[in-house]
């Protein structure tokens, strides 16, 4: 019988240590996962940041006359597309 009452000590022992191991893994996700959201913001703005400072460069290349016809194209796109946006704006607005 002392083996019997060891033996599931021994296994309670055990699911102890797996409860403690599972919670302790548990906070250790919830970290991971907040500071994986964070660096997700941080990537995205830093991506924002980026486009604006790109769309600046064309903005300066274009009002220097210093632009190849690649970008060029790629500004009166750009240019073009605003043009959509305001007019739908404009569109909305009238409605």
């Amino acid at each position: 019988m002392t083996t019997l009452s060891e033996n599931i000590k021994r296994i309670n022992d055990k699911l102890q240590q797996l409860l403690k191991n599972y919670q302790h893994l548990q906070k250790e996700n919830n970290r991971q996962s907040a500071l994986l959201k964070q660096l997700q913001e941080t990537t995205e703005k830093d991506n924002q940041q980026i486009k604006a400072l790109q769309e600046k460069i064309s903005i300066l290349k274009a009002a220097a006359g210093k632009m190849n016809e690649t970008d060029k194209k790629a500004f009166e796109k750009n240019i073009s597309q605003y043009i959509r946006e305001i007019d739908k704006c404009i569109g909305l607005l009238s409605e």
